[in-house]
Parts: structure tokens; C-alpha cells; sequence
């Protein structure tokens, strides 16, 4: 067999062991007091949170939304610090999107939540930005990024909400990236740090062990030789 075949493959069977590991098993999802799960929406059944499958490569991550301080910054005119009251807000905007992850599976919600833009715009990006990174609660050196025009082409929101209630701590409270048409692990969750770089060679986590840096779900789940 081809070396670099073997390579390829041994670096796939080594990542899906890793992600295996951290696999979050589904369980009761026990809704906030006051809030009711949706069941559908668009016309579309939604799946319940209790039955989504769920990842992390350090295991659930609480955060104090008393505490929570989002910091906004890199090339910007006004580096911010957002509260969790500040997130809410801002206006927000419902999506029925279906999460796929480069495992097999997949699961369909409601998300709602901010544009990514609408806090943009608070911080003024300057000309040079072409790539935002995500700092997270389990990787402060940035667990993943997007391309700006992405972003903005698609009016990516941030979820504060999941089927109507709260985001729960395991799917990344206070809120998760809903990165429309990308594998699951450009999802950011527990963000603690949104950066604006100018630089297009910035690498997550999972991007460092193989993983694509473009994630398109009809694309390769792999970074292909010459990217």
C-alpha cells in the first residue's frame, strides 16, 4: 500500500478514535423553568435535544453567565466586552439548520440568536480582516475559525437558543456557532474570544490533526495535498 495512504489512513482511524473518546452521551434534557422545548418548526419535526448527539475534546464546559465577558478583538476599532445580557440584546434571528458531523451523524433544529455581524458592527472591523477565530472555554488558543466573507455572505448567527429554550451547558452555553453548510467542528462552543485577523493560515484544533479548513459537508472531511 502506498506510504501516504497508510499515513492518511492511520490519521483517520487515530482522529475518530479521539473524537469516540470524548462522545457525549445523549441523556434527559431537562428544560429551564419557564421555557418549552419546540418540537417543530417550518413545517419541519426538530430533533429533541435529548436525542442529539454531542462532542467535545474536553468534556462539558460551564460557564457562569453572571461572570461571562466576551471579548471582541485583533483588528478592530473597539475591542468589546460583552455580557451575556448584552448578547440578548441584540436582535435576533431564528434558523432551521441541520448539524453534520464528519462521523455520519447528523441532527436538525431551531437556532436563534445574533448575527455574528450585528457584533461586528459594534466593533467596526478594520479593512485588513479576512478571518475570524474562535477562542473557546477548552481552547484558549483557538479552537477554529471562518473565513469573514463566509460569515457575512451568510448571515451567520450565534445560538443563544436551541428549540426555543436556552442553550444547554453541553451543546456550548452561552452560545454556539451555527456555521451553515460546515462539518461539526466549525460549531464553536463556549466562546470566550472572538478574534479578527488578517491572516488565512490561522489552524484549530482539529484542523492541526487533518482535518479540512474549508469543512464544506459536500466537501472532503480532509485536507487535501497542495491545500
Amino acid at each position: 500500500m502506498n506510504h501516504n495512504v497508510v499515513l492518511r489512513v492511520m490519521l483517520s482511524v487515530s482522529i475518530m478514535l479521539m473524537v469516540a473518546l470524548q462522545l457525549v452521551a445523549c441523556k434527559q434534557h431537562v428544560t429551564p423553568s419557564g421555557e418549552t422545548e419546540a418540537k417543530e418548526y417550518l413545517g419541519v419535526k426538530l430533533t429533541p435535544i435529548s436525542e442529539q448527539p454531542n462532542n467535545a475534546i474536553k468534556g462539558t464546559q460551564h460557564i457562569d453567565k453572571d461572570f461571562y465577558r466576551l471579548t471582541v478583538d485583533g483588528l478592530v476599532d473597539d475591542q468589546l466586552s460583552l455580557t451575556y445580557a448584552d448578547l440578548l440584546s441584540l436582535p435576533m434571528e431564528s434558523r432551521l439548520v441541520t448539524l453534520n458531523c464528519v462521523e455520519g451523524w447528523s441532527f436538525t433544529a431551531k437556532w436563534t440568536g445574533p448575527t455574528l455581524a450585528s457584533i461586528f458592527d459594534e466593533a467596526e472591523l478594520q479593512p485588513d480582516v479576512k478571518t475570524v477565530i474562535f477562542h473557546t472555554a477548552d481552547d484558549s488558543s483557538g479552537f477554529t475559525s471562518l473565513d469573514l466573507q463566509y460569515v457575512l455572505d451568510n448571515k451567520i448567527i450565534t445560538a443563544l437558543k436551541l428549540n426555543d429554550v436556552t442553550l444547554p451547558a453541553d451543546r456550548g452555553f452561552p452560545f454556539q456557532v451555527v456555521a451553515e453548510g460546515k462539518f461539526g467542528y466549525k460549531w464553536a462552543k463556549w466562546i470566550t474570544r472572538i478574534e479578527l485577523s488578517s491572516s488565512e493560515d490561522f489552524r484549530g484544533y482539529w484542523e492541526k490533526e487533518g482535518y479540512s479548513n474549508n469543512a464544506d459537508v459536500n466537501g472532503p472531511a480532509f485536507e487535501q495535498s497542495g491545500q
